[in-house]
């Protein structure tokens, strides 16, 4: 991650000085998650319902969503090569802590992210959505309180929107346990963790009374005293979960090299939407989106799949999500890394006689994500939170130690930037 710490840990004068706006700035970093949710499903509610209606065609036909997954393809490559900022950096190069972009960036980067949203991109908000809200609080901050490290408003941001994703401010907390960690000056932790926790509370609190989470809490019964089978069992489908992550992480810089060899946006985008149109029609709604949504309808239903169903869905999505990313689309890698873990989960509970469905899920979703994301307190907070049982973190706590023995050494999901020359424009 990008190196956006401050030299000296913030003084409890600091701290209790930049409360306030900290609270603030978690605040409006849910607003602007919000806005470009609600823009996005404005969108999605005319290309998926009204649309079709009016036309009177089915909007799950395969020729439909071929074809609007190929025209967003289009749309977003003629942005991403002719408006001004290029819609922002290539996510595929993008962690979650970036560098600010200029706010010259900010409205393609926000036109393409809904129109990846709504059109049915297998990627999620996390990395536009963090890098519109950095920009836009960097650059009023920045005007209003010119004293703010703009490290600190970077950190606080992000804060503020990885709370409002996830409905809590302990995502925030733990993903950023690592960043602090890399720190070289010490400090006490909570120190430099207290205004980004203060904005990630408000961020959280502030998308609950909006919008509510953006992860589904399915309620499976409480897993109780976990014995040896469930270790066994779950470490067993979270390996499975970990070699899908996996593939995906050593498939992805290929599959970036060879959209990126086109060189034009508006071709490679093209291409990519006309793949994920070929895809979507093949594996069916389900498969669209960041996943949530239909992750909620897959686990309160899960007899409603066969092994073989759930194995399509699971290859297309994976598929989805590596043409998506590579293709030039801009959005993150966790939300369809958790409807697959979530697949992945489904199908242990499916081949496991007696595996509960909750430790399935879980220790799916643990597998997948923690390649993808390559971080453990991120993985193990998801894991938990979409099953809503924390009897379930005693055996997620001892599967994760193996699994990042997997993982420690293996590549991260994502590629190298291009170099960039001075004085120019992000590159698309």
């Amino acid at each position: 991650m990008a190196d956006t710490s401050t030299h000296e840990g913030p003084t409890v004068r600091m701290q209790l000085q930049l409360a306030g706006p900290a609270v603030l700035v978690g605040a409006v970093s849910a607003l602007g998650l919000f806005v470009v949710d609600e823009l996005a499903l404005v969108v999605e509610h005319l290309l998926w319902s009204s649309l079709p209606s009016a036309w009177e065609v089915d909007p799950e036909s395969g020729w439909w969503i071929f074809g609007v997954l190929a025209l967003t393809g289009l749309v977003v490559g003629l942005v991403v090569q002719f408006v001004p900022g290029h819609g922002g950096r290539d996510s595929a190069t993008t962690e979650l802590i970036a560098p600010p972009l200029a706010l010259s960036a900010v409205p393609g980067l926000v036109l393409v992210t809904v129109l990846g949203l709504a059109g049915g991109v297998s990627l999620g908000p996390e990395i536009p959505i963090i890098a519109v809200n950095t920009a836009v609080l960097v650059a009023l901050v920045a005007r209003w309180r010119p004293g703010v490290p703009t490290g600190l408003v970077v950190m606080t941001t992000a804060s503020g929107t990885v709370g409002a994703l996830f409905g809590t401010p302990v995502a925030a907390a733990l993903v950023y346990t690592g960043v602090v960690a890399g720190f070289k000056d010490g400090g006490a932790l909570w120190d430099r963790l207290f205004l980004p926790l203060a904005s990630a509370a408000a961020g959280a609190v502030t998308m609950r009374w909006l919008d509510g989470p953006q992860l589904p809490d399915a309620g499976f019964p409480p897993l109780g005293t976990p014995g040896a089978v469930h270790l066994a069992t779950g470490l067993a489908v979270a390996v499975g979960g970990t070699l899908t992550g996996l593939a995906a992480v050593h498939a992805f810089p290929h599959v970036h090299r060879f959209f990126h060899g086109l060189r034009h946006p508006v071709l490679y985008t093209t291409l990519g939407g006309l793949l994920l149109g070929g895809l979507g029609a093949l594996g069916g709604p389900l498969t669209l989106f960041k996943g949530a949504h239909q992750m909620g309808e897959l686990v309160r239903n899960p007899a409603e799949h066969s092994p073989q169903e759930l194995v399509l869905v699971l290859v297309v999505k994976l598929a989805a999500l590596l043409v998506a990313a590579g293709a030039g689309f801009r959005g993150g890698r966790i939300f369809p890394a958790v409807f697959m873990g979530a697949v992945v989960g489904l199908l242990g509970h499916a081949l496991i006689p007696g595996m509960p469905l909750g430790l399935a899920i879980a220790c799916g979703i643990l597998g997948v994500v923690l390649p993808v994301a390559r971080d453990g307190w991120i993985a193990l907070f998801i894991a938990v939170a979409v099953v809503g049982d924390i009897t379930v973190l005693v055996v997620l706590s001892l599967v994760v130690l193996p699994l990042w023995l997997m993982v420690s050494r293996a590549p991260e999901m994502m590629v190298e930037p291009p170099p960039a020359r001075v004085g120019t424009e992000p590159a698309p």
